[in-house]
């Protein structure tokens, strides 16, 4: 009967991921919210109610069909794909996307500009004309590719773009079941990720490429823990060269690679081998100085071949612009926003912007340096914490910003991730209208419920350790008594 009902639930999530995606605008801001209401209880009562190996089974395939259902629609929740295309024009036609901004190919400034793709109907649909792309190397393949296989029509491009999504997700589920097994955890938590709709609809669907970020991110830490640190590398490497924010991941990984090669828990576990602090210091610098070294050289090799020092400039420039002009779903940004409008009465995004992220980055070194157990497993907790603390202190927070967080979640007692997922689609009544205006009660309710569950979380975890404190102790006098 379980299994049954488990079907009709996942039959009814089919419906309503097809509706959401082929027949859903974003302007269509009630419909929108209603269908991602109903996937997102469908998905956690399809969570909650898995527990044989055969519905874990029947859950994953479910969670495929889903993610393949979505291939031939032309993501209706983002315009990014535009941009994707464009890029892979260029590339296919044997030019750099990252020399000049599309308006000077439009304006025939350029030479690029009698590529029949690169049309005034294809420039109209960019979101941003005047930026140079920010897309590294990893995206920049995917486009290419997608663009060698349909050079004619930008719906072929998104169809062979969703599949390399597609296969970034079968890696990722790959991964967390593997990291769960190897941690002792149920590998049902997966679903988690695998059942969540805003990973299904914004990855998959809107061909988002925190897809690869997540999976090679989750490679990197998997051959970590099988004590494999030089492919690891390579696989941080490839997923900074996907999305660049894992580099926050780094300095995290510096206490954690022990000496001749072994991890940490190997040394803080095995007696006969320790070794002293000095000498235990000096194997940790020269491994991180190692795996630096490999993730770095990985990231020059990817990026040489399309960019320049010159061109390397108007990049970091344009996305210096783009962080200091571009708001959208903030939470602390719009805090000071506000006071800045009633203390200077001018918005002072371009002064804060910058100090806001060295402060994330204060942040993040502190966290480094007051990191509890060095284990494999709680990597993933400071990996959760340091992105967590980047999206609070930015300016723009679309809503697949945080499918990482969710994925990573898994590892940790903590489920705050989740719950965003659920009420970060009111973001989306910004495009009610062409007028763009958000709505500060929807943005104020979504980080109320964030915060306010991170608090509940808190108190739950102190509750629960003082309770099993107490049966501790409960224990420690029955056998006193007995004695």
């Amino acid at each position: 009967m379980k299994k049954f009902v488990l079907i009709l639930m996942f039959a009814l999530s089919l419906l309503g991921y097809v509706w959401l995606s082929y027949n859903t605008l974003r302007s269509d801001f009630y419909d929108l919210i209603l269908l991602y209401t109903g996937l997102a209880i469908l998905g956690i009562g399809a969570f909650r109610m898995v527990g044989e190996k055969s519905e874990f089974r029947l859950a994953l395939v479910a969670a495929l069909v889903f993610r393949i259902a979505l291939l031939y629609s032309l993501p209706n929740l983002s315009d990014d794909f535009y941009r994707f295309y464009w890029d892979g024009q260029l590339l296919y036609n044997g030019i750099a996307p990252f020399e000049h901004i599309p308006k000077e190919y439009i304006d025939g400034s350029q030479v690029g500009h009698g590529i029949e793709a690169l049309n005034q109907d294809l420039y109209d649909k960019l979101n941003s004309k005047e930026y140079f792309t920010i897309y590294p190397p990893v995206c920049q393949f995917v486009f290419w590719v997608a663009t060698a296989f349909s050079p004619q029509g930008i719906w072929g491009a998104v169809v062979i773009m969703k599949l390399f999504m597609l296969l970034f997700e079968i890696g990722t589920a790959f991964f967390l079941i593997r990291l769960l097994q190897h941690f002792k955890m149920r590998p049902e938590l997966s679903l988690l990720y695998l059942l969540n709709p805003l990973v299904i609809i914004e990855l998959t669907g809107n061909i988002h490429f925190e897809a690869g970020m997540v999976c090679f991110s989750l490679m990197a830490v998997y051959l970590l823990v099988k004590n494999q640190w030089i492919w690891s590398a390579v696989a941080m490497a490839l997923a900074i060269c996907t999305k660049l924010l894992p580099l926050i991941f780094l300095p995290f990984l510096l206490r954690r690679l022990g000496g001749d090669g072994k991890n940490i828990d190997e040394l803080s576990s095995d007696k006969d081998e320790r070794r002293s602090r000095l000498s235990l210091y000096g194997g940790l610098f020269i491994n991180s100085l190692r795996y630096y070294a490999v993730v770095g050289l990985v990231c020059v090799v990817l990026f040489l071949p399309l960019i320049d020092w010159a061109t390397l400039q108007n990049i970091l420039a344009s996305m210096d612009l783009y962080f200091q002009k571009f708001e959208f779903n903030a939470s602390i940004f719009y805090v000071v926003r506000t006071i800045g409008f009633w203390v200077k009465g001018w918005n002072i995004i371009q002064t804060a912007g910058p100090i806001m992220a060295i402060m994330v980055f204060i942040a993040i070194m502190v966290m480094m340096v007051l990191e509890g157990p060095l284990t494999h497993k709680n990597l993933f907790m400071m990996m959760l914490w340091a992105l967590f603390v980047y999206l609070i202190m930015a300016t723009l927070v679309h809503p697949w910003y945080i499918t990482p967080l969710i994925a990573y979640c898994i590892f940790t007692n903590f489920r705050f991730p989740v719950v965003w997922a659920i009420v970060i689609p009111l973001s989306y009544y910004t495009y009610i209208s062409d007028a763009y205006t958000e709505n500060f009660y929807l943005i104020a309710f979504e980080y109320a419920a964030v915060f306010g569950f991170i608090v509940y979380e808190f108190v739950c975890k102190k509750r629960q350790e003082e309770q099993f404190d107490k049966i501790c102790v409960l224990e420690r006098n029955c056998i006193l008594r007995k004695s």
